[in-house]
């Protein structure tokens, strides 16, 4: 099921202008964890079909209970554009092949400070990608 692999994700890594980083932040119950079971799905890891039951990042028992994200999870994702969506795309790229790295993030008040947290880390990410980039 899964469409790549360790190796895959590694070279990409050296590939700075196609890697994403990304964190996904709403209020509680507002879909998050199923958007983030989607984005896994489409990347091979899950089936399609249970896409928003697995809630494949909320991992410690206390969420699978209380039924909400408590602490931030990270995933890295391999992703590969279709020749169509890269006719429009004008950026700088190598290939079609693209690692998003993804913070699914609690949405409740009381840890807000972990979607703060997670928002600085996407932020210091992309501007050392940049930096990286740029030299």
């Amino acid at each position: 099921m899964v469409k790549f692999t360790a190796e895959e994700l590694r070279r990409i890594m050296d590939m700075k202008h196609n890697i994403r980083n990304m964190s996904v932040i709403a209020h509680v119950n507002h879909g998050k964890s199923t958007l983030t079971d989607s984005l896994v799905a489409a990347a091979g890891i899950i089936a399609q079909e249970v896409a928003g039951d697995v809630r494949m990042t909320d991992t410690r028992q206390d969420e699978a209970e209380r039924g909400i994200t408590i602490k931030s999870t990270r995933i890295s994702l391999y992703y590969e554009m279709t020749e169509e969506s890269l006719k429009n795309y004008k950026g700088e790229r190598s290939g079609n092949e693209y690692l998003i790295n993804l913070i699914d993030s609690p949405g409740h008040v009381d840890f807000s400070y972990l979607e703060e947290k997670s928002l600085k880390l996407t932020t210091l990410i992309w501007k050392l990608t940049l930096k990286l980039t740029t030299s």
